[in-house]
């Protein structure tokens, strides 16, 4: 059985860059930290999100509800940490893109992945903890229901402190642990 790692979204826009937030950047260290100890386990992958979108951003349904400029591809806020990055690209990582809050490519990925070998945990760790993780968290528990899905805390954070915290009371009624 395997043990997956999800990062998500741990991209410079969130981070330090036109969405970022102090509470973002004090979970880099705690994040890079959690990636380095699961891959020197051989645990499992460890996969990665890139919140993907365009150059008509202000135009979708996301940028007309948040009309701020990020995670536009190609761009210096769209790529990872600089620390984060370099785990990225190791053995045992695979990236996806994502145009939305949860990826349905991601999701399917790992029931495909179920299918072969079963997945024992799933840990769910990034950015934002009240928008993207909480989306991916609870797809995949729709495509996975028997399998543990737990989110690290310390690994997230939210828009703001008071969103993070609800986001983790909202996943906890959705069966998904929290660390």
């Amino acid at each position: 059985m395997a043990d997956y790692l999800i990062v998500i979204d741990m991209q410079q826009d969130f981070i330090d860059g036109s969405l970022g937030t102090p509470e973002a950047v004090a979970i880099v260290p705690n994040v890079t930290a959690k990636i380095r100890t699961h891959l020197a386990l051989g645990k499992g992958p460890v996969l990665f999100t890139y919140d993907t979108h365009q150059t008509d951003y202000l135009k979708t349904t996301e940028g007309r509800k948040l009309p701020v400029e990020h995670c536009i591809e190609g761009t210096e806020g769209w790529k990872l940490h600089p620390e984060i990055d370099a785990l990225a690209k190791q053995r045992d990582c695979i990236s996806f893109k994502k145009p939305t809050f949860g990826s349905k490519e991601l999701a399917a990925y790992l029931a495909d992945a179920n299918d072969r070998e079963p997945i024992e945990t799933i840990e769910l760790i990034g950015l934002c903890t009240d928008i993207c993780v909480i989306s991916n968290a609870i797809l995949i528990k729709s495509f996975l229901p028997e399998t543990l899905i737990r989110v690290d805390s310390t690994c997230c954070a939210g828009v703001t402190p008071e969103s993070h915290e609800n986001a983790l009371s909202a996943m906890r009624m959705c069966h998904i642990d929290i660390l």
